[in-house]
C-alpha cells in the first residue's frame, strides 16, 4: 500500500531523513518507533506532501506521490492525524471532521460521517461543541475522527497516545484495534511501543533519520 524507499528530507539546512525506507502492507498495522527528533513527523509530512524529499521515492498503491500535488493526496484516501491535533478551534467537532471532505470535494460526506460516528459514538453528543471547548484527550478523538473521515485506505497517526489521560488512551487503542481486518492500512508513529505493541504487525525503528531495524510482531 505504501512503499518508501531511501528518502532524504531536509528542513532548511538540516538533513532530517537520511535514506529511510519502509513499507506498509495492505490491511496491516505498522509501527514507526523513535525518540523525539528522530524524524517520524518529517516522514509523515513527506507522505502528505508538506515536505519534499531531495532523494528517494514514495509510492502509494503503485502511484508515485512525487507526481501528486499535496492538495490531491488526501483525495487518494489518506488520512493524517498530526501530533498537535491541528483542529480549527472555532469550528465545531462535526465541522472539523468534515474539513478534509470539504477540501477534497467528496460527495459521500454523509456516509463518512455515519461511519465515523459508528466508530466513535461518543463524538455524537459533542458534534455541535466548538473544538476550543474540548479537553486535550477529546481533541485527540476528533483528530482521529477527521483522519478516519477521509482516510478510507491509509491512516497516518502521529503520536496518537501522547499527552492523553489513561482512560482516553485505552479508548484510542480500542478504536485503532477495531480497525484491524478492515481495508485500512495504518502507520503509527510513536516514541515507544507501550500503547501499540499488541496492535502492530511490523515495527520499524528510526534513529537520526535512518532505519535501525524492522521486526515482525505477533498482533494480539
Amino acid at each position: 500500500m505504501l512503499a518508501i524507499q531511501s528518502i532524504h528530507v531536509s528542513i532548511g539546512s538540516v538533513q532530517v531523513l537520511r535514506g529511510l525506507s519502509l513499507t506498509v502492507a495492505h490491511s496491516s498495522m505498522t509501527g514507526l518507533i523513535g525518540r523525539n527528533g528522530a524524524g517520524k513527523t518529517t516522514l509523515l509530512r513527506s507522505v502528505m506532501g508538506h515536505l519534499v524529499p531531495t532523494q528517494g521515492t514514495i509510492y502509494f498503491d503503485g502511484k508515485d506521490l512525487a507526481k501528486t500535488p499535496k492538495h490531491e493526496r488526501a483525495a487518494l484516501g489518506i488520512g493524517y492525524m498530526p501530533e498537535d491535533r491541528g483542529l480549527v478551534p472555532e469550528l465545531t467537532v462535526e465541522e472539523n471532521i468534515l474539513v478534509p471532505l470539504w477540501a477534497t470535494g467528496a460527495h459521500n460526506a454523509t456516509q463518512r460521517l455515519d461511519f465515523v460516528y459508528g466508530v466513535l459514538p461518543e463524538l455524537t453528543a459533542m458534534r455541535e461543541r466548538r473544538a476550543l471547548l474540548l479537553s486535550g484527550g477529546q481533541q485527540k478523538l476528533v483528530a482521529l475522527a477527521r483522519a478516519l473521515a477521509i482516510g478510507k485506505r491509509l491512516l497516518l497517526l502521529d503520536e496518537p497516545f501522547e499527552g492523553v489521560a489513561p482512560a482516553l488512551s485505552m479508548r484510542l487503542g480500542e478504536v485503532i484495534a477495531g480497525l484491524r481486518g478492515s481495508a485500512l492500512s495504518v502507520l503509527i508513529a510513536q516514541s515507544d511501543l507501550n500503547h501499540s505493541r499488541k496492535l502492530v504487525d511490523v515495527e520499524y525503528v528510526i534513529e537520526r533519520g535512518a532505519n535501525v531495524a524492522a521486526t515482525e510482531e505477533s498482533a494480539a
